[in-house]
């Protein structure tokens, strides 16, 4: 099978997720036809195709979204919206469009972590959804900030080609995304010696992750309504918590997750 041909196969995941992202279908294609440039000179292959592919076009829509950001506020005057398929409702006043990005963002981010192995996963959570730095990554892996770094150009290498980091969703919502996301993540922390406790996080409950002495790394909060998980938010910096008393089984709000499938 020929580089296009393979492409093609991809095609139709690579447009849903740029469309998704920024809510045109003019410009979804732009950024897949984008992608396919890249691909078709790009060298090395991919462990994962189409988590490859998910990523680059992830990015490359990211960076569109940003652009025509800036340049509506710089813009003086209405700007005209660009019709959409279904209706002439502007993009930016969808109401289901946040949770199509996060939803577009979230299939992008597991096609990369489902090439990583266990070490690489955690080592790309910690760096891509916690925000954390060279030396906290090392203290939570227990080696050289040196090896940890050599490590994180690899999983940079192998998960988004060196580029700019994939954006990772901060607010996931239903109970099978919550779950995937969590199942994804929490067993290669844990690998590596994270802990998973049950707290309040700015008032909603949710969890705290710990490195091996005791720092919070990350948070989550919880949207809970009658016992059933609705919605997870990632806070990177947790300013307040609550006082709550920490459940001894890290995999707690998993169990819950999964409950409310």
């Amino acid at each position: 099978m020929t580089r296009a041909e393979e492409f093609e196969e991809v095609r139709p995941l690579l447009l849903a997720i740029a469309r998704r992202i920024l809510g045109s279908t003019s410009q979804a294609e732009e950024a897949v036809e984008a992608t396919w440039l890249r691909w078709a000179h790009t060298q090395a292959r991919p462990a994962s195709l189409e988590g490859h592919l998910a990523a680059v076009v992830t990015g490359i829509s990211t960076d569109a979204l940003r652009s025509a950001t800036l340049r509506r506020q710089a813009h003086v005057g209405p700007w005209p919206a660009e019709p959409l398929p279904g209706g002439p409702a502007e993009a930016d006043t969808d109401p289901e469009r946040p949770a199509e990005l996060a939803d577009s963002l979230l299939t992008a981010a597991l096609l990369v972590l489902e090439r990583l192995s266990p070490l690489e996963r955690a080592v790309f959570v910690l760096r891509e959804a916690f925000g954390c730095g060279v030396e906290e990554i090392a203290s939570a892996l227990g080696c050289s900030q040196q090896a940890c770094q050599q490590l994180l150009d690899s999983v940079a290498v192998s998960s988004d080609g060196g580029r700019e980091p994939l954006p990772w969703p901060t607010y996931i919502s239903g109970g099978k995304n919550v779950a995937r996301l969590l199942s994804a993540i929490v067993p290669p922390l844990v690998q590596i010696g994270i802990t998973l406790e049950e707290h309040r996080v700015n008032g909603r409950p949710g969890s705290l992750f710990r490195d091996r002495d005791g720092r919070i790394l990350s948070g989550t909060a919880l949207d809970v309504r009658d016992g059933r998980i609705e919605a997870i938010h990632l806070v990177v910096n947790c300013e307040e918590f609550a006082s709550a008393d920490p459940v001894t089984e890290a995999y707690a709000v998993l169990r819950e997750a999964n409950r409310a499938r």
